[in-house]
């Protein structure tokens, strides 16, 4: 699929999280707003980082109503350890196959698995902001986060 568009509804795909859990996206969005989060590669540097500052805004993300999940492509094993490494209050989700990052565009060409990308979805799964950035891993939760904010005062 190509990139996706603001607009777009995500396809409510059936996913596995970390903990070997199987459910679909608008039951981790729920009644929320829902932030998915695309990593490359569990461990690595840049990628913990990320992570790591998504649930360092745990209260933040709560107060504007939001869930948060990542998704790489590294396999279930590797995100429960990853996970419990962190001390992750939200899912991961092992995207070995590439569905996930398939239906958000975010594939990139070359070694990386996915794109270092960031998508804000309604509850209905309809995508309404992106952002985009492969060497500042904080502007990932913090844009998303000023967006939600906004959102709530409009």
């Amino acid at each position: 699929m190509a990139r996706v568009e603001l607009g777009d509804r995500i396809p409510d795909l059936a996913v596995t999280t970390h903990d070997g859990t199987a459910t679909t996206l608008s039951a981790l969005a729920g009644e929320r707003a829902l932030v998915v989060f695309f990593y490359p590669k569990a461990f690595t540097p840049g990628c913990t980082a990320q992570a790591c500052h998504f649930r360092d805004l745990v209260a933040e993300f709560a107060e504007v109503g939001a869930a948060r999940v990542g998704v790489s492509r590294d396999g279930g094993d590797t995100q429960a350890r990853f996970a419990e490494r962190h001390e992750f209050d939200f899912p991961l989700i092992g995207d070995r196959d590439g569905a996930v990052v398939s239906a958000f565009g975010a594939k990139r060409i070359g070694p990386s698995p996915s794109r270092r990308s960031t998508y804000v979805l309604d509850r209905d799964l309809t995508l309404r902001h992106v952002v985009a950035s492969e060497v500042d891993m904080e502007r990932h939760a913090d844009e998303a986060l000023a967006f939600l904010r906004e959102r709530a005062t409009t």
